[in-house]
């Protein structure tokens, strides 16, 4: 792990913008691409299981409720959702039938990529209002709030 030479009140002040500024730009995002999408919004934790079945097709309940960070249950309830919308199939594993894999439907794959589209559409207008500095801030902090993201992830 890289040294850290901050103070603790440098700490507190980072970690307390971020928790009050992050969810706020989520939801911000969130109602814009509601205003100008044509069918009804995923939720975000709908849009979160989406985009990790399209990036690990035939994942489990289980696996992709571990690897969101959600409840096996949560997750089974958002399939079963996500199933009666058309928007996910579950597909019975050959060897142990009561294990189901989950894929995207075509459907899925063309509302989550237009809910992408909206999503970098608006980020990209609000980016463009901002000063070069800020750009430039916010572009060299893109790796460290990845990094941000894993020690999160990995402290769960």
């Amino acid at each position: 792990m890289p040294e850290n030479h901050a103070s603790a009140q440098d700490i507190d002040h980072v970690a307390a913008g971020l928790v009050a500024c992050l969810p706020v730009l989520t939801r911000a995002l969130d109602r814009q691409v509601a205003r100008g999408y044509e069918h009804p919004k995923p939720s975000e934790a709908q849009l979160a299981l989406l985009r990790h079945v399209e990036e690990n097709d035939g994942v489990t309940v289980r696996a992709a409720a571990e690897a969101l960070l959600m409840k096996p249950n949560n997750v089974s309830a958002l399939v079963t959702q996500l199933t009666e919308q058309g928007l996910l199939e579950r597909r019975q594993d050959a060897a142990d039938k009561r294990v189901a894999h989950l894929h995207l439907t075509p459907t899925a794959r063309r509302q989550v990529a237009d809910v992408e589209r909206l999503m970098g559409s608006h980020l990209a207008g609000a980016l463009r209002a901002l000063t070069e500095g800020e750009l430039d801030a916010l572009g060299s902090a893109l790796s460290a709030l990845s990094a941000l993201t894993q020690h999160l992830h990995a402290r769960v």
